[in-house]
């Protein structure tokens, strides 16, 4: 998994790229943290290239959500592939997790 993250004018973006599993879980909770604690709590997970998310990836996703949220934040995901969304849809996580179509839609829409 290659994780990047770039800071625009509201919100700060997280991009993953490849399978976010076990071994990559914890990277996104520390970059998430990481953005959090620098004061970006408004944060977009970029899940355009990722190619599969395994429960301990959804797991570090609820995470990020959960500590942006106790910071005031909030965190989106965009442009979700259907092979991830439909591990979304099957833990009922698409409930929890509201997808956008692109990065720059996420905080958009109130």
């Amino acid at each position: 998994m290659n994780l990047t993250t770039d800071i625009r004018r509201r919100y700060a973006v997280v991009t993953i790229t490849g399978r976010l599993t076990a071994s990559g879980a914890p990277r996104l909770r520390d970059a998430v943290k990481e953005l959090v604690d620098a004061g970006h709590a408004q944060i977009v997970v970029d899940l355009g290239a990722t190619e599969f998310v395994d429960s301990s990836g959804l797991g570090a996703l609820i995470s990020g959500l959960k500590t942006a949220r106790v910071a005031g934040g909030d965190l989106r995901i965009a442009q979700v592939p259907a092979g991830v969304r439909s591990v979304m849809k099957l833990t009922n996580l698409d409930r929890v997790l509201r997808e956008h179509e692109s990065v720059e839609s996420a905080f958009d829409v109130r």
